[in-house]
């Protein structure tokens, strides 16, 4: 029941992005479950120590010895000035100066003797800790520049519209602050001397759940003597005592309690809350500027208590969870216990995952900085994918690598694959190209017409062509291994899953092969025009034609599942995703259909031309239209989420678009390619702009990597030579 109202509670907070807010959860957690006080109090940590170069606790006892010599010397000298006048009344001599200041110094001594206990024990605890503190102090100073510059790479590279989102939110703005508290006078050290002081444990003992040890119950002295507490605390001296410092405190011991003050405390208790803060209100301000500075020395550090440091490690990785990076960044530089929590590698391959970035291959072992000390391969891809993304929106536009080959002829379909790069032209070949270099490592000649489709997997090519056959491809060695016969006319495009293909002809029909032993393995007749797009998952296959429908097959029996009608025109492009099916027609509409019943769920309006391209994922459809315009659908609703348009947009045809989760690419007969905000549908810059754009300069295709765009250019009227653009944005991580 506790662990369900945690996590309920702790869910609660998951929009806020600020570590005062993870400081009140944690608070929380720990008053929900008082026994974690005892384990976390109790746990050794590998390194509580905060940024400062001195003990805050030794200045803070000397200002305090200070000041109260400072009241006993006033008093002494008012004594010694009555004692004065009483002497010169009766007739006697003033003591010399010498002898005075003599006996001020031994009195002055045997007073400051008086005045302040200290606890042996907790001395050379501190001393002990000093001393381990300096030893690490060089390792610490490492850890803290190489973090601090991460930290500060992220936020450089971070987006202006974040960083004005960041700034208006109650995100961490001191990196030493462990919580947004009116006063921040207090050192780090002196906190953490607070932080590590063990609670005091009564004889009681219950049973702990989740098969932990035994812990005894927390009983709590008030340090007024006058009522006892019970375990969770109530009054402050109770939070001391909770915090391990009751026997502590600083006592007043050269002056006897005045008379009446146990009355007064009792009937301090007795009144109302409105009535205490009354009572208290008017004391602070009967209390001179001295006594309010030993009020605040005593309450400040009760709370700046590190509640992170005093949860089960499993709790506190949890409450960081619902950091932005940026804060776990940040948080990581409060102390060296904190930033074991933020190097967490599960913890990182969350944020990762929610990114939807992979492992990269490059990082394969964690990095050992120092015995019990790791570095996240996982933090590492995030920041890396951070720095990549910002390549993309605002990184220096270096020079494309030039790929030429195809001479004038039409670059018809491209792909990109790992590191290597395959165009098809009318020209009747393939062109395999390395990404990296630049250079065309070999060239596919078989076909005896124009190449317009093709696919590829690993170390296989698969392309159609107007000569009516298919063609299978070693890539590494460019040797066909496969000619499949069986259409009649002009292979218009194909899908590849797995070891099979599917493939749409003129010829009205759709054949699945077996890439492997180049076998035609089924058939599928139904259309009466043209095939213009085919989508297979492996399961189902998915066509649409120039008859105006698109039919949903399954391709073991052979049979049309359903006929989807609604267009009026051509079928000119298909998206599938196992569960909807969505159509781009000539008839300017977009259906989005059912593909287990067949029905017609929404359709799409609001473009004014032929829907040439389209992009499906997670539920996110990205069209882009020859009426110039590209938009963004969420398919669930059938809403237009954002028209891609404005003083940027192109000026022409849209040719060719691809998307992620931040960003959306654009290609179009302008001669430029764009790229889009997704989420706000704003422009963000121009990546390619050909020099005979608007006069003959054509993008006809892209493809994009994480890292990289493919563009293949051209033109219809010999301005712009063919050739293949291979921009970027990858990043160096030493």
């Amino acid at each position: 029941m506790l662990v369900s109202k945690i996590c309920k509670n702790v869910k609660a907070f998951a929009s806020s992005d600020s570590l005062a807010k993870v400081q009140e959860v944690a608070s929380w957690l720990l008053e929900m479950n008082q026994e974690l006080l005892s384990v976390g109090s109790k746990r050794r940590r590998t390194g509580g120590s905060l940024r400062g170069d001195a003990s805050s606790s030794q200045v803070d006892e000397e200002q305090m010895n200070r000041v109260i010599e400072e009241e006993e010397q006033q008093q002494r000298r008012q004594q010694e000035e009555q004692h004065i006048g009483r002497n010169g009344e009766i007739g006697g001599e003033e003591p010399g100066f010498d002898d005075r200041h003599e006996s001020q110094q031994e009195q002055s001594e045997e007073n400051n003797n008086r005045l302040i206990t200290v606890d042996e024990e907790s001395t050379c605890n501190q001393e002990e800790e000093d001393d381990e503190h300096a030893g690490d102090q060089e390792e610490e100073v490492e850890e803290e520049e190489e973090m601090d510059q991460e930290s500060d790479d992220f936020d450089q590279s971070d987006d202006s519209s974040r960083e004005d989102e960041h700034a208006n939110s109650n995100s961490v703005t001191n990196s030493n602050s462990l919580m947004d508290l009116p006063i921040h006078q207090s050192s780090p050290f002196y906190i953490k001397t607070k932080m590590k002081r063990k609670l005091d444990h009564g004889s009681e003992v219950r049973s702990f759940s989740l098969g932990k040890k035994p812990c005894k119950v927390s009983e709590y002295t008030s340090t007024t003597g006058l009522v006892p507490c019970s375990a969770t605390p109530t009054t402050f001296g109770d939070l001391r005592a909770a915090n391990g410092q009751g026997q502590q405190r600083r006592r007043i011991t050269s002056v006897q309690p005045p008379t009446g003050l146990q009355e007064w405390l009792k009937m301090f208790q007795s009144w109302s809350g409105p009535e205490k803060l009354l009572a208290l209100d008017e004391l602070i301000d009967s209390c001179e500027p001295t006594q309010v500075k030993h009020m605040m020395q005593v309450i400040e550090p009760q709370f700046q208590r590190d509640f992170i440091s005093l949860l089960p490690k499993e709790l506190a990785l949890y409450v960081l969870s619902f950091l932005e990076p940026r804060d776990l960044l940040q948080a990581a530089q409060t102390c060296r216990y904190w930033r074991i929590l933020a190097e967490d590698n599960l913890l990182w391959r969350e944020k990762c995952k929610e990114e939807g970035i992979d492992e990269p291959l490059h990082i394969k072992r964690r990095k050992v900085i120092k015995p019990g000390f790791i570095h996240s391969p996982w933090k590492s891809a995030y920041i890396r994918q951070h720095r990549i993304d910002t390549n993309w929106r605002r990184g220096e536009l270096k020079s494309p690598k030039v790929l030429k080959g195809h001479d004038d002829h039409v670059i018809t379909c491209l792909q990109f694959c790992g590191n290597r790069i395959v165009s098809g032209s009318d020209d009747n070949t393939l062109k395999v190209w390395s990404a990296v270099t630049g250079k065309c490592l070999r060239t596919l000649v078989g076909h005896t017409g124009g190449v317009w489709s093709s696919q590829m997997r690993d170390n296989i090519i698969i392309s159609g062509s107007t000569d009516r056959t298919l063609k299978v491809w070693n890539a590494e060695t460019g040797e066909c291994i496969h000619t499949l016969y069986g259409h009649t006319s002009t292979v218009r495009c194909m899908h590849l899953h797995e070891k099979r293909v599917v493939s749409g002809s003129r010829d009205a029909t759709l054949r699945v092969w077996d890439i492997e032993t180049g076998q035609c393995l089924h058939v599928l007749m139904g259309h009466v025009a043209a095939v213009r797009c085919v989508q297979y998952d492996g399961r189902r296959v998915v066509s649409g034609a120039y008859d105006f429908m698109v039919k949903v097959w399954d391709p073991e029996t052979e049979t049309c599942l359903h006929t989807l009608q609604g267009h009026t025109n051509r079928v000119y492009s298909l998206q599938f995703d196992g569960i909807h099916v969505v159509s781009g027609s000539l008839d300017t509409s977009i259906r989005v259909w059912d593909v287990e019943t067949g029905n017609c769920i929404h359709t799409l309006t609001g473009h004014q031309s032929l829907t040439s391209g389209m992009e499906l994922k997670d539920n996110i459809l990205v069209s882009g239209n020859a009426d110039s315009t590209v938009k963004i659908w969420d398919i669930k609703t059938g809403q237009c989420l954002q028209t891609l348009q404005g003083p940027n947009k192109h000026q022409s045809a849209v040719t060719c678009l691809q998307f992620n989760k931040n960003f959306v690419i654009t290609s179009s007969d302008d001669g430029t390619v764009k790229l889009w905000d997704l989420k706000t549908g704003e422009f963000i810059r121009n990546l390619v702009t050909l020099e005979s754009g608007g006069s003959g300069g054509v993008v006809w295709r892209i493809r994009a990597s994480n890292t990289k765009l493919v563009c293949a250019v051209g033109s219809r009227n010999g301005t712009e030579e063919t050739k293949l653009l291979v921009l970027d944005f990858d990043v160096d991580m030493k």
